[in-house]
């Protein structure tokens, strides 16, 4: 298991808050499209019961352009 393994939807979202992201649009399905104003990046985050796998939320920092150590060290 990684570091970044074992997140919920619930944690993803507070930490992409604190990093400037605001809720942006409803997408397809259980997911929802974040913006940060400052960067003017967008991410894609899947709403889903239990916890994100590694590579998601992998994928979710990359579209967001934030490395996993912002992500882990409020």
């Amino acid at each position: 298991m990684g570091r970044l393994a074992g997140f919920k939807y619930r944690q993803v979202v507070r930490r992409l808050k604190q990093l400037g992201f605001e809720f942006d649009r409803q997408a397809a399905g259980s997911h929802e499209i974040w913006y940060n104003p400052s960067t003017e990046r967008y991410t894609t985050i899947p709403n889903h019961p239990g916890d994100m796998p590694e590579g998601t939320v992998r994928a979710i920092l990359r579209q967001a352009g934030i490395t996993p150590e912002e992500f882990l060290n409020p």
